[in-house]
């Protein structure tokens, strides 16, 4: 593996920890504390905050802002951290924030796909293979689970969370939770139905299909309340047993803030 090819113009931090095979391109800043893994590549103008962990493999490019210190107005300056895996792609303008309390970190997965102006806040967990579009945002202490897309210009209020393979439309509002497989659009956002083209996508089966979509009637089609809803889908022979079924009833049940209607 070759040494890391750092710019004579960037600026590193003596406490930070760059492997081989980094490359830091014009005018990027590494703050105290941080770590960078073999095969990242920062573009020109990249900020990089203190106690950042990044992995290898990922790429940022101009004007990313990466952990920096939370915007929650309950921080007073102690240690806290941010934690980003591997193959992931930030564009430009991208703004990713530490966590607010001492010990904490904000934490996003592995091959994310981050578009330009995404803002991730502080106390923020997100999964693997997630999309966000253009101006994607999360408040403070958001869940984005595996595989979800976030529509460009939607914004997420704090402490919601976004199941595994939803996708929000452009422009939406969140306010609660959206199941997982579910499409959510709307200010405020509605669920729409099933996210099936990303479903059949990730390959999954007719079947499987077929589960979902009982599941959403009985959720948002049926004159049920949600726990209605939920005693129905768990009452349905056909549906007993699917693991994808399992995964939508556990987050509707341990939902705190309730899920979108």
């Amino acid at each position: 593996m070759p040494e890391a090819e750092i710019h004579s113009t960037a600026i590193i931090h003596p406490s930070a920890t760059i492997a081989n095979g980094v490359r830091i391109g014009p005018y990027c800043v590494i703050g105290e504390n941080s770590t960078i893994g073999t095969g990242t590549e920062l573009k020109q103008y990249v900020s990089i905050g203190e106690n950042t962990e990044i992995g290898s493999n990922n790429i940022f490019y101009p004007y990313a802002c990466i952990g920096q210190r939370t915007q929650d107005l309950k921080y007073s300056a102690e240690p806290t951290g941010l934690k980003i895996g591997d193959g992931n792609t930030f564009r430009e303008f991208c703004t990713v924030h530490r966590a607010t309390d001492p010990g904490d970190s904000t934490i996003i997965g592995n091959h994310g796909n981050f578009l330009a102006y995404t803002h991730i806040a502080h106390d923020c967990v997100v999964g693997d293979h997630v999309i966000f579009s253009n101006n994607g945002t999360l408040a403070g202490h958001v869940k984005v689970d595996d595989f979800a897309i976030i529509g460009g210009l939607t914004a997420i209020h704090q402490f919601c969370r976004i199941g595994a393979h939803a996708i929000t439309g452009g422009c939406s509002k969140i306010v609660q939770d959206i199941p997982p497989f579910m499409i959510a659009d709307g200010n405020p956002a509605v669920v729409r139905g099933i996210n099936k083209v990303g479903l059949q996508r990730r390959g999954f089966n007719e079947e499987d299909l077929k589960a979902l979509r009982e599941c959403y009637k009985a959720i948002y089609m049926r004159k049920l309340n949600v726990q209605q809803a939920i005693e129905r889908i768990e009452s349905e022979a056909a549906l007993i047993g699917n693991q994808h079924v399992a995964h939508l009833v556990d987050f509707t049940k341990t939902s705190e803030r309730g899920i979108i209607r």
